[in-house]
């Protein structure tokens, strides 16, 4: 058998792989081919005398491709035209962001106050338009886009169709799968480094095809990331010719459900939560249906352009992929990390280490604790949202992957080593961390939170917190506080009439911070702080403490009064801080 090469021009895919090779095939006395679209080459085998070489360029044309050498294409652009269509696109761009800015489209929230099956409408109907968009409708964008630029000759219906058969696949794999979830009562929650491993990898795939559709990068144009063509071939994913096949479309959809999204972790949780099929079935079906008009609106709008006009918004998609596709690989950097496996270890009521939070659609507050190490943590979890992107919360180091459900959830860990503790939803996106100092044989708070920040700075690379507002520690910097002494009542104590009270009362507010802010109190006699808080704290700011006196840390929120009862026992000025070691007052006791 003898053994004939010809050069191919216009590859892309195994698709090509495919094509070509079947309408060689017919070509008598070709006994096999064998096509590489990376090196632009069919391997044909033939018995006997070599087939005409017109009939092999005819069959080469007839499945849409040419007979000879790849072209050598440069690294980068060097026409102008390329540069400036890019400029226009990026302000288009920037515009489109704008939009959603001020839309609220990058933190819409669904609250726990919606309770039902069909709360997972709504929640599909936000996370198809806001942060899911940078995962699943980033990757859409990234492929739709891609096709309609390869295929100009296509209809509008023709690019368009793959988008439904796309959502078809979605909501029926949804529908499958989330009624299995809901029967065997355990979700589907991999671990923080393939969550990490699957962002990132998708977060590169969106910025190889963006790099190919802003067009300033003409070596990557015969370039491709594709299913090697006997895999394409075994599951029928190789007819390729104006559009894409619909059952690719469709495992595509379907192949969603895995994704490392905040939202669909929700909803199968809460899919879990029913231990029904049926329930299940319905919860996930209903969220698939809810995002579709926006996977369906941006899959859409590569459709519809043509010409010139196509150019720019193909460039637009570009960058908007790309950007989309970096934030996916920085928020899935966030969540690789060791598990300990101590998330579950025993705590002792005696040596917990109590730490609060709340999470809402828009985060975690507060999101920075200092606790010490080889003592038990004890971490209250406030869940506002529990069906948005944050409820999904992952600490890689310590192997904890955990929904929220509505109302206070607790997770339990016994830090081990001296230095930062990372958490994150499971995208990566919202971020916190713990500080763990060494113990000093006190409460959490005592004595050691300006070690707390210096550690904190000095791992960040940042300044620590200063007396004037936050350099380095989340925000919340503010005018320097004035002081201002304030007046000390005392009252009879509730347990004995005999008994005095001294009583310090202070208003809070963003502007002034507390106000008075120094107190003059006796050794030995209990105290009452009371501090009326009116606005919301901020930032490394937005919490109170009095190392040494009162070792709890309270946040500030707004309508609610935090009171501090302690009894002095020995003489000195003790500060008034945020939890990070900033001065907000002080508290001098005397004999």
């Amino acid at each position: 058998m003898s053994t004939l090469k010809v050069p191919i021009r216009g590859m892309h895919c195994a698709s090509c792989e495919i094509l070509i090779g079947e309408s060689v095939r017919k070509v008598p006395r070709v006994a096999e081919v064998r096509v590489d679209q990376h090196r632009g080459l069919a391997t044909i085998q033939y018995h006997g005398e070599p087939p005409s070489g017109e009939a092999i360029r005819q069959a080469v044309q007839d499945a849409g491709y040419d007979v000879g050498q790849k072209d050598k294409l440069p690294w980068i652009s060097t026409n102008p035209r390329d540069y400036k269509d890019l400029l226009r696109a990026a302000g288009i761009l920037f515009v489109i962001y704008l939009i959603a800015k001020w839309l609220n489209l990058f933190s819409l929230d669904v609250g726990a106050q919606n309770t039902g099956v069909i709360v997972a409408l709504f929640v599909g109907l936000i996370a198809g338009v806001s942060t899911c968009m940078a995962l699943v409708g980033g990757l859409v964008l990234s492929l739709s886009a891609r096709h309609a630029e390869l295929h100009p000759e296509a209809t509008t219906f023709q690019k368009f169709r793959p988008h439904i058969y796309f959502n078809i696949g979605r909501i029926v794999g949804f529908a499958l799968l989330g009624g299995f979830v809901g029967l065997i009562g355990a979700a589907f929650r991999p671990s923080s480094n393939i969550l990490a491993f699957l962002t990132v990898v998708i977060g590169g795939v969106m910025i190889f095809f963006g790099l190919k559709l802003v067009e300033v990068f003409p070596i990557l144009k015969d370039k491709s990331i594709t299913l090697p063509s006997g895999v394409a071939r075994l599951f029928g994913l190789h007819k390729e010719v104006k559009e894409y096949s619909p059952k690719s479309s469709m495992v595509m959809g379907a192949l969603t459900f895995f994704l490392p999204c905040g939202f669909t972790q929700a909803m199968q949780l809460y899919a879990v939560s029913t231990g029904s099929f049926w329930q299940g079935m319905a919860i996930m079906t209903l969220f698939a249906v809810g995002t579709a008009p926006g996977l369906l609106g941006v899959g859409g709008l590569t459709s519809i352009f043509k010409g010139r006009k196509a150019r720019i918004f193909f460039m637009t998609a570009g960058l908007a992929v790309i950007i989309l596709g970096w934030i996916n690989i920085v928020n899935g950097s966030h969540l690789f990390g060791s598990s300990s496996g101590e998330k579950n270890s025993t705590v002792s009521n005696a040596e917990v280490q109590e730490v609060r939070m709340t999470q809402s659609g828009g985060g975690y507050s507060p999101n920075t604790f200092t606790v010490e190490k080889g003592k038990p943590v004890k971490w209250i979890i406030k869940s506002t949202s529990p069906f948005s992107c944050a409820a999904s919360i992952v600490m890689p180091k310590y192997g904890i992957n955990q929904g929220l459900r509505s109302g206070e959830n607790i997770i339990k860990f016994t830090p081990t080593e001296v230095g930062e503790i990372p958490f994150s939803c499971s995208m990566g996106m919202y971020r916190g961390k713990f500080i763990v100092i060494e113990p000093k044989g006190g409460p959490v708070s005592a004595g050691n939170v300006a070690q707390a920040a210096t550690l904190s700075a000095q791992q960040s690379g940042t300044a620590s917190c200063g007396a004037g507002g936050c350099g380095g520690c989340g925000g919340g910097a503010r005018k320097a506080t004035t002081p201002q002494v304030g007046v000390v009542q005392t009252e009879p104590s509730s347990s004995n009439v005999q008994d005095k009270i001294q009583v310090l009362k202070s208003v809070y507010t963003y502007e002034k911070d507390m106000v008075p802010n120094i107190f003059t109190v006796k050794k030995g006699q209990r105290v009452r702080l009371e501090i009326d808080v009116r606005d919301n704290g901020q930032g490394c700011m937005s919490t109170v403490v009095i190392p040494g006196l009162y070792d709890q840390v309270y946040q500030l929120t707004a309508g609610q009064k935090i009171v501090m009862e302690f009894t002095p026992t020995a003489i000195g000025d003790y500060p008034i801080t945020c939890a990070m070691g900033v001065p907000r007052g002080e508290i001098k006791v005397i004999n």
